[in-house]
């Protein structure tokens, strides 16, 4: 790659990551407000320890809690580093899903997944803290699948990686998240939360069936490991199984298909 070239991507990578680290930071408000149904855009950020209205400079996502070293300008209290680790992950992955599809080739698409994940971000750490699911975060998911056929409908970018038709889409919004309405059902809430319902159904318009099924198998699979270890350490058998769900999700937006056709040809279904 000439040096130009080099330079020039470096440069959109680093604004990128910038742009994904202020999502993150809005990300950080919804997993705190969305549970409280409070307003996301009408109250100013606040120390959660004295209240203080938290200063404009000091909401630079990262590099305010860095300066500050991780404790409130005001009270001098420790604010948490998830708040940073939020804000840094969702940066990250923005860097790396532009990298995977290339935002010469695939920009609407990588938007797009990039949008999800962040979602995916809010989904996974508010159902962590409070074992609910904001319908408006699953609402917003549907929306990318429906915005994520439509770019692949009408060719908007230049290049396609294994993207789901229409009816694979249909599908995918009833194939596990009617298994899920059932099961929630029968148990009356107690083995399934119907946020987890939704949550599929969501993410079955973005993935399409087969990646939707892939994505399930691994929530599955890291849910079930996670349950072990939650009951061996606390003695408890009642946990959130939408963030690992989530995680599900995460990994098939980019290679649920390839994932569900190693799977197909281990088990000799095709060849």
């Amino acid at each position: 790659m000439p040096v130009s070239e080099l330079v020039y991507a470096i440069i959109v990578y680093i604004f990128i990551f910038l742009f994904g680290i202020t999502i993150g930071s809005f990300l950080n408000v919804c997993i705190y407000r969305l549970p409280k149904e409070e307003s996301l855009i009408k109250r100013n950020s606040h120390c959660m320890t004295c209240g203080a209205e938290i200063k404009r400079y000091d909401l630079i996502p990262v590099f305010s809690w860095l300066i500050l070293k991780g404790k409130c300008r005001s009270c001098g209290e420790k604010i948490s580093p998830r708040y940073c680790i939020i804000e840094s992950l969702n940066g990250i992955l923005y860097v790396l899903v532009f990298m995977y599809y290339d935002f010469m080739y695939s920009p609407v698409k990588a938007i797009l997944v990039c949008l999800l994940l962040s979602a995916l971000i809010v989904v996974f750490f508010m159902d962590w803290d409070t074992q609910l699911i904001s319908n408006y975060v699953v609402l917003f998911i549907g929306i990318l699948g429906i915005l994520d056929y439509l770019r692949w409908q009408f060719k908007v970018d230049l290049f396609h990686i294994d993207d789901a038709d229409l009816k694979s889409r249909i599908i995918g919004f009833f194939a596990v998240s009617l298994i899920l309405l059932i099961i929630e059902l029968a148990s009356k809430g107690k083995a399934m939360g119907r946020g987890d319902v939704y949550l599929m159904a969501a993410a079955g318009l973005f993935l399409g069936v087969k990646a939707v099924a892939a994505a399930f198998m691994i929530g599955l699979i890291t849910g079930s490991i996670a349950g072990i270890i939650i009951k061996k350490t606390t003695g408890g058998s009642k946990f959130a199984f939408g963030p690992w769900l989530s995680l599900g999700i995460a990994v098939c937006a980019i290679w649920g298909n390839q994932l569900a056709d190693l799977y197909l040809r281990f088990a000799g279904f095709i060849h």
